[in-house]
């Protein structure tokens, strides 16, 4: 199964390809779209034409987003809710699902705590993924996510293979 993970920001929107199969989790592809310009829904059409056009590049089976949450800026949290609803309106637009995981969920999935730094995070995906070299933090965290997903769907199929 090929999976997207998608990092979501206003400026800055990281995204991360992952195949899952009964012999591990391989890297395929990962990056930044770099958002451009002030004028605010350009910007959400960067991030809608960018995650298109990965989607139809890399044709992932599912896609995987981190959900939104109410830190201290309520006018971050809302740019960063409408550039995740471009991304999540993008994939749906070629049919890809989605689903959602809260940012301790990721962490505690790909560093076993759920208050892990961003850093803690990055090393992990790239020993997960046996990624050499640089890997940017917002590719790292949509990769892991993409991984967070990757465990939880295994998990529900044993669980479901298990009470057949």
């Amino acid at each position: 199964m090929r999976i997207l993970g998608i990092d979501p920001g206003s400026r800055l929107t990281g995204y991360g390809i992952i195949e899952h199969s009964p012999r591990g989790y391989r890297y395929v592809a990962s990056g930044c779209i770099r958002i451009s310009g002030d004028y605010f829904p350009d910007r959400l059409k960067q991030i809608f034409d960018g995650l298109r056009q990965i989607s139809e590049q890399y044709q992932p089976e599912q896609m995987a987003i981190e959900q939104v949450f109410m830190h201290k800026n309520a006018d971050s949290a809302l740019k960063l809710g409408q550039a995740r609803g471009a991304a999540i309106c993008a994939v749906q637009s070629v049919n890809i699902p989605v689903f959602e995981y809260a940012a301790r969920q990721v962490k505690q999935a790909i560093a076993g705590k759920g208050s892990a730094d961003k850093l803690q995070v990055q090393h992990m995906v790239k020993i997960l993924l046996n990624i050499q070299g640089d890997l940017q933090i917002d590719a790292s965290d949509a990769l892991g996510i993409s991984l967070c997903h990757a465990h939880y769907q295994q998990t529900a199929n044993r669980l479901q293979q298990g009470y057949q």
